[in-house]
């Protein structure tokens, strides 16, 4: 059987009715279910609201999008079973929290209510309207790392590269003027575009070290397994298999970079040539074909789509 990766998708992933596809499935109604009492919220009335305003609360997303990436790794795993495991697992973001679910390393239910706390130390660090984030389109990683820390030591405030999520795309975080000035700076340098990006939370910088503080007590709390499943971890884009750094990793990931160009890169030098986003969207295959280019590249958002990956991998 050929060999195969499963990435897990991150906040931004999410919408409306995003599981109806699967129809009855009992497996993604179970899953649900199981979620939403770890955590006393109906996350499945949710998704079915007129508006998105409650999904896109970062305290519904996190648990939504973990719940949701998982029912659908376990529908694979029904309809195929355990013979058509990946030969590796990554998440971008909080999808790394459902990569370290389906290789065994979380339990499921405590990792649900693992990552809605995660999103209320997030809330916590920063108030509403004093962060920002943004994303460089069309200029080089170092560009970009330089041009923030030029605002950074002009004491504005604090603004990092934090998702390195392909060649020529960067996403920048930290305080709201910080942010605003590097844009400016960014664009001076070369960069095509510069996008404000509609959250209230700038993750993966230094804003978030007093929510990473937290986290690791919650952390600490959690028993961890050894991965059934290799997985890449977003601070190195390497493969770890020892629990003390898994749970350092989460802990570090909060105020440090999502490294998804080297992440992928990881996958391809693995000689894996066929990545499945499991979950919402198609967000992380728009990365990977810019980074893989030669990758064969699969979405999972229903049962015939899990019907053809298999057909593939026969």
């Amino acid at each position: 059987m050929n060999k195969f990766a499963f990435v897990f998708p991150g906040q931004g992933s999410q919408s409306l009715k995003m599981m109806d596809a699967f129809g009855d499935s009992s497996i993604v109604k179970d899953t649900f279910n199981a979620a939403s009492s770890a955590i006393d919220v109906d996350l499945w009335s949710m998704l079915q609201e007129e508006t998105p305003e409650n999904i896109n609360q970062t305290i519904n997303t996190q648990p939504l999008l973990l719940t949701a990436s998982y029912a659908t790794y376990l529908a694979w795993l029904d309809e195929f079973g355990e013979n058509k495991k990946p030969s590796v697992v990554a998440g971008h973001s909080l999808g790394e929290y459902s990569a370290l679910v389906a290789s065994g390393v979380i339990n499921f239910t405590e990792a649900v209510k693992l990552v809605r706390k995660r999103a209320e130390f997030m809330q916590e660090a920063v108030k509403p309207g004093e962060g920002g984030m943004a994303a460089v389109l069309g200029l080089s990683d170092d560009l970009v790392i330089e041009g923030c820390a030029e605002v950074m030591n002009s004491g504005v405030g604090v603004v990092q590269g934090v998702n390195f999520n392909s060649v020529g795309q960067v996403v920048i975080a930290g305080n709201k003027l910080a942010v605003e000035k590097a844009s400016e700076v960014l664009k001076l340098k070369g960069a095509r575009k510069v996008m404000p990006l509609p959250v209230s939370v700038p993750s993966h910088c230094d804003l978030m070290k007093p929510a990473a503080e937290k986290l690791s007590i919650e952390l600490n709390a959690i028993n961890f397994e050894i991965p059934r499943i290799p997985v890449i971890q977003n601070v190195n884009a390497e493969i770890v298999t020892d629990i003390n750094l898994l749970k350092s990793g989460l802990v570090k990931q909060l105020y440090s970079p999502v490294l998804w160009t080297k992440s992928v890169s990881t996958i391809k030098a693995n000689e894996i040539d066929i990545i499945v986003e499991c979950g919402p969207g198609k967000v992380l295959s728009g990365l990977n074909k810019r980074i893989h280019e030669t990758a064969q590249l699969f979405n999972l958002h229903n049962l015939d789509d899990i019907a053809k990956l298999s057909a593939v991998l026969s």
